[in-house]
């Protein structure tokens, strides 16, 4: 995923949507994210319309620093670009 030289609102939720797509794919990552969020399984759906939401999901990577290596790799991305990201989304 090529960077915006300054992490644009639109580009910032769609890296957080692939990194949700990231935690979802591994049981084991989905299970925590779950577990230190809060949020039921059944409710994912509703919760990710919820404002805030995608900024959580970026929170989250940049809560475990294994998960956002993980990530960042994965996406191609550095991982202060998530921390960018994560500022453009704004307030939680």
């Amino acid at each position: 995923m090529k960077t915006p030289l300054r992490p644009t609102r639109e580009w910032a939720e769609m890296l957080a949507i692939q990194a949700l797509g990231f935690i979802a794919e591994d049981p084991e990552r989905l299970g925590r994210f779950l577990d230190l969020t809060g949020i039921p399984v059944e409710h994912i759906r509703a919760a990710a319309r919820q404002r805030g939401f995608l900024a959580g999901v970026l929170e989250h990577m940049l809560g475990d620093e294994n998960l956002l290596t993980a990530f960042a790799d994965s996406a191609g991305v550095n991982p202060a670009e998530i921390a960018g990201a994560r500022s453009a989304l704004g307030r939680l």
